[in-house]
C-alpha cells in the first residue's frame, strides 16, 4: 500500500479530481451570493476573492499537467472558463454595461495645424504639477494596496484583551493590526457566515468560542507573521496564504495552505490536507483540549499531507508530523493559551517573540 506523503499517480489524479470539485462548488456558491451582498468595499473584495479562486484552479491545473490526461485538462479548463463567464454576467448584472448612442452635437471649429517648425502641444507631455503629482501617487501604489491600507474592522489596537461581538455583521472580519490580543466571545455566533483574517503581526486570536455552536462557512487566513490563531470550527474549507513564523488551530472539511512557511498546524479535517509551495510546516492533531464532541465523530486526516508541488516518489521535505514530545500538552492549553489573558505569555509558549 503507498504511502499518504508518496501516493500513485492514480491516486493524485483522483484526489485532484475531488479538490477540484469541492472548489467549483464553492465558487459557484460564493458568485451566487454576490447578488445577496450590499456594493462597496464588501461586494469588491467578495469579487476578487472569486477571482481568486478561479485564478488560483487555472493554475493549479497547469501545475497537474503532469499526471493528468490531456482530455481530463481540457475538460477541467472548460469549467474554469464557465465559471469565468459566470462571474463576469454576474458582475454585469450590478453594472450592466451603458448602450451606445450617437450623439448630435454642434460643429466646433477646427483648430489650425500646427506648422512642420512648431512642435504641436497636444503631442508633448504637460508640465503641470499636479498631474505629475496624480500620475506618480497612482503608478507608486497599487490600488489593492491602497485598499488594503484604509480596511479597518473597528477594533482599536492597544494593551489587554479585545472581545469584539461583531453586533451589526455577519462576517468575522479580523485585519490590519499588530501585538494585538482578541478572542471573539460566544455572542458573536451570528458572525459566522464566513471568516478572514489578514495582515496581522505578533498577534493572538481566539475564534473558537462562537463557532462551537455556530461554526464558520469559510475562513481565510492570509499575511501573517509571528502569530497564535486559534480558528476554532469551520464547516467547509480553511484557505491558508502566506502565514510565517506562527501556529494555528482549527478544524474544518478542507485544509488548503499556500505559500507559507514555519508553521505548526494543530488539526482536525474531514479530508486530507492539502499544501503547496510552503516549508517548514509541521502537523499535529487538534488538542484535547480545543476538541469537541462533533469532531469525534468525524475521522481526523491530520496526517494524511498532500503536497501538491511535489510529485517525487520520496516523501515531500516541505513538512513533517510534529513529534509528541514537541507537542504543547493540554494542561499548557488550557491555563497558558485558552485561558490565558497576557499575548506576551501565549506567544512564548511557543517560542514566538
Amino acid at each position: 500500500m503507498a504511502s499518504p506523503t508518496a501516493p500513485s499517480e492514480l491516486g493524485l489524479k483522483e484526489r485532484f479530481y475531488r479538490d477540484f470539485q469541492v472548489q467549483v462548488t464553492e465558487l459557484q456558491e460564493k458568485i451566487d451570493k454576490l447578488n445577496t451582498i450590499s456594493a462597496g468595499s464588501e461586494r469588491t473584495g467578495a469579487i476578487d476573492d472569486c477571482l481568486a479562486g478561479i485564478n488560483r484552479l487555472s493554475h493549479e491545473v497547469k501545475d497537474a499537467s503532469a499526471y493528468i490526461p490531456a482530455y481530463d485538462q481540457r475538460s477541467y479548463s472548460q469549467t474554469i472558463k464557465a465559471l469565468s463567464e459566470k462571474l463576469q454576467n454576474t458582475r454585469n448584472s450590478f453594472n450592466p454595461p451603458k448602450k451606445f448612442a450617437f450623439k448630435s452635437r454642434r460643429n466646433a471649429p477646427v483648430a489650425p495645424a500646427p506648422s512642420s517648425e512648431e512642435p504641436s502641444r497636444a503631442m508633448k507631455p504637460t508640465n503641470s504639477s499636479t498631474s505629475t503629482d496624480n500620475a506618480s501617487t497612482v503608478s507608486a501604489v497599487p490600488v489593492k494596496a491602497q485598499e488594503e491600507e484604509i480596511v479597518s474592522d473597528g477594533i482599536q489596537d492597544g494593551p489587554g484583551v479585545r472581545r469584539p461581538s461583531f453586533s451589526s455583521a455577519t462576517k468575522t472580519i479580523i485585519t490590519n493590526h499588530a501585538h494585538l490580543h482578541v478572542k471573539l466571545p460566544a455572542s458573536a455566533a451570528h458572525a459566522t457566515s464566513s471568516g478572514t483574517v489578514s495582515n496581522l503581526r505578533n498577534c493572538v486570536v481566539d475564534l473558537s468560542a462562537p463557532t462551537t455552536s455556530a461554526p464558520f462557512s469559510a475562513l481565510y487566513l492570509k499575511h501573517i507573521q509571528n502569530s497564535v490563531i486559534i480558528c476554532g470550527q469551520t464547516a467547509g474549507a480553511v484557505l491558508i496564504t502566506d502565514v510565517e513564523n506562527s501556529v494555528l488551530v482549527l478544524s474544518c472539511r478542507q485544509f488548503r495552505m499556500h505559500g507559507s512557511k514555519k508553521v505548526d498546524v494543530y488539526l482536525h479535517s474531514a479530508s486530507r490536507p492539502i499544501i503547496e509551495d510552503c516549508e517548514r510546516v509541521r502537523f499535529a492533531p487538534m488538542p484535547q483540549a480545543l476538541a469537541t464532541a462533533a469532531m469525534s465523530e468525524v475521522a481526523n486526516h491530520w496526517n494524511q499531507i498532500d503536497d501538491f508541488k511535489w510529485l517525487k516518489v520520496e516523501a515531500s521535505p516541505n513538512f513533517s508530523l510534529l513529534e509528541e514530545a514537541q507537542r504543547v500538552e493540554d494542561g499548557v492549553w488550557r491555563e497558558k493559551v485558552v485561558a490565558g489573558e497576557d499575548r506576551e505569555d501565549v506567544l512564548k509558549v511557543f517560542g514566538i517573540q
